[in-house]
């Protein structure tokens, strides 16, 4: 534990906090650090057992802390993990406050309480008012129904070889995906072009249409991003996006780009409710919805969700996921308040034939399961992602764009699907 001094007040005193975080920076450069958090008006013993909580380790704080320093607060210091024969090379000067254990324990003198007993209290205190599962009627079954193997065949192969694709981004109002999709573009090696339909006057609106429509007839793919299009109203998710490319100029260009250059299309989270509500999922094509067709709805919970989600890859035969690997496991963000994926029997036995359910919500082992600790929000057997029957148009949940070398470093799992990198070189 490094902790920051505090003088009159009880005001933490900056400068010395200056010097520990210098110091602190280099201890962590040269790999002395391994994990840290800083410290609130909670802290030592909470920030210890979340720490524990998170890694699934128990932990032994040392007899002689001061038992008003346990939960006393401590703004600014810092409370680090760091390996037991490095302890005497750290430059920052701080003290051992206990140690990492192997038994899914909280200990502390003659203190011994279970992770488990520790970790449901923790979660449940406020669980009748601000619950973590919906109760509802089948929600915690342990198998999903109707899954079974991924239907056979090739991948679609594009005819029209380029070496740098162009992709189109639309922002709406209400977007706020659209610059993280960009960059996981161009990571990959694209072009972006993203433009904003203005919406302020019936001119704009008209402009807005010969803009996208002009920039659609110059892309290769089409990638609708995520956000809350229009607040989500009136009454659902991505009406605006779908209304917007339901116009007959626009619907055309998309088409255009299908069906005349092998282009691809791309949804994420409301980019895939809006995919659904133009029917380019499950169909291919914009068309109008059917009362059978497969479409997204609010949560089981009632309300918006946002955590990370492991997602497993069950179908590779969209160009999309040609860099994923078939049966692995992938974990990404997830934050949306309308993602329960709902179809009926038929339907959902017709896209697994079809190998059109690419990827499903599972645990971190790969076992695909209706509890909600996995099945977030409920879809039916456990559906995150599907595409068209040629798997060139791809929707899913979860946000696949936000990663980055700095994102979510304490999360287990591999995050990168390689889903922009896969549309990419399918033009190449």
């Amino acid at each position: 534990m490094f902790e920051v001094p505090f003088g009159e007040y009880d005001l933490p005193d900056l400068e010395a906090a200056k010097s520990l975080y210098a110091d602190l920076h280099e201890d962590i450069c040269a790999g002395r650090i391994k994990g840290a958090y800083a410290l609130d008006g909670f802290g030592l013993a909470p920030a210890a057992a979340r720490m524990a909580f998170g890694n699934g380790l128990g932990v032994k704080l040392e007899a002689d802390l001061d038992p008003d320093k346990l939960f006393a607060p401590l703004f600014g210091s810092i409370v680090a993990e760091v390996p037991a024969s490095m302890v005497k090379e750290l430059k920052a000067e701080g003290r051992v406050a206990g140690q990492v254990l192997e038994e899914k324990q909280l200990c502390w003198r003659d203190v011994n309480i279970s992770l488990e007993e520790a970790l449901a209290s923790w979660k449940g205190t406020l669980e009748k008012v601000f619950r973590t599962r919906s109760g509802a009627a089948g929600a915690d079954r342990n198998e999903p129904e109707n899954i079974s193997a991924a239907g056979s065949g090739s991948v679609y192969v594009c005819r029209h070889k380029i070496a740098k694709p162009r992709v189109f981004i639309p922002v709406f109002p209400g977007t706020n995906c659209e610059y993280d999709s960009a960059k996981a573009f161009e990571r990959a090696g694209a072009e972006t072009d993203v433009r904003v339909f203005r919406n302020l006057s019936s001119q704009d609106i008209r402009d807005s249409v010969e803009s996208f429509a002009e920039a659609i007839g110059k892309a290769q793919i089409i990638m609708f991003p995520g956000g809350f299009s229009a607040g989500d109203e009136p009454d659902g998710s991505a009406k605006f996006f779908a209304t917007a490319f339901r116009n007959e100029k626009l619907k055309e260009a998309v088409m255009k780009l299908l069906n005349e250059r092998d282009g691809l299309a791309l949804g994420i989270c409301n980019g895939f409710q809006a995919l659904i509500k133009l029917g380019l999922v499950p169909y291919g094509q914009i068309r109008g919805q059917e009362q059978d067709s497969p479409t997204l709805t609010f949560n089981t919970i009632g309300r918006h969700i946002s955590k990370m989600v492991y997602t497993k890859v069950v179908s590779t035969r969209s160009p999309w996921l040609t860099l994923a690997g078939e049966g692995n496991v992938y974990v990404s963000p997830a934050s949306h308040g309308e993602g329960r994926f709902v179809a009926d029997r038929k339907w959902i036995e017709r896209l697994y034939a079809n190998g059109q359910v690419a990827t499903v919500y599972s645990d971190p082992d790969g076992n695909v399961s209706m509890d909600e600790e996995w099945n977030i929000n409920g879809s039916f057997a456990c559906i995150e992602g599907i595409t068209s029957p040629d798997g060139r148009v791809f929707g899913r949940m979860c946000h696949a764009e936000r990663r980055g070398e700095a994102v979510a470093m304490n999360i287990y799992g591999e995050q990168d699907m390689k889903i922009f990198e896969s549309g990419v070189a399918y033009f190449r």
